[in-house]
This record gives structure tokens, sequence and C-alpha cells, in this order.
């Protein structure tokens, strides 16, 4: 596992990657940068990187979790339903995303994180 820091306007938390090729691309392109794009309870932003979609690929993922959507080749952070939820307010992305791993903490923070705010993604210290 790799432990990352993410940073959104106010918001500052670590997280974990999980053991995956999508987890390791990220790692290795850190640091990422970009501008958050809201989309319900997601924030995403575009990484540049183009990467495969990975077999245990989903579309629903528990709050918390750290996805890589590769048509908007997209580092995504899920804190609660979206446009696409359920009924069971699950969070549920556009098309199945890569699992990347999850927020260590409160992910309902990011809902402080408004449409346009800077993310920076690093390896943690």
């Amino acid at each position: 596992m790799y432990t990352i820091a993410i940073e959104a306007g106010e918001v500052r938390m670590q997280a974990e990657l999980r053991e995956s090729p999508a987890s390791t691309a990220i790692w290795n392109a850190l640091p990422l940068e970009g501008r958050a794009n809201c989309w319900g309870d997601e924030v995403y932003f575009s990484t540049g990187l183009q990467l495969e979609l990975e077999p245990d690929a989903t579309d629903t993922m528990p709050v918390g979790s750290l996805a890589y959507w590769p048509p908007g080749k997209a580092f995504c952070i899920l804190f609660g339903p979206t446009p696409a939820s359920g009924s069971d307010g699950e969070p549920r992305l556009a098309s199945e995303s890569n699992r990347l791993g999850a927020v260590k903490g409160d992910a309902a923070a990011f809902r402080a994180v408004a449409d346009g705010t800077e993310i920076v993604v690093r390896r943690a210290s």
C-alpha cells in the first residue's frame, strides 16, 4: 500500500492506495494537480494519465473510496451519493472505474470543496 496526502482548499486528508496497476501508475506520477469538478458528492479532476480499465473495475464504491475514471482520465474522491446513485444512496460513478484506495478519515470533509478548487495529491511525508 501507498500513503498519499490530498489537499483541496481547506481540506487536508491522507489516504491509502491499494496495490493495483492503476494505483501504482498514480503513485509513480505524483504529485498530481488539478481543479475540482463536483458531481453530487464526488470530487474529481483530470490527471492526464491514460490508464486501462482493470478487471475488477466497478461503478459503485463505498463512501471514502478513491477511483480512477478512464473516460475523464480522472482521480475521483467519493464521499456520498452522486446523480447516478440509486435509492440506496451508495456512491455511483458515471461508468466503471478502477478502485484506487480510500481516504483515512471522514470523507464528508470533501463537501467543503467547490468547483474550481485546486487539488494536489502527493506522496505523504
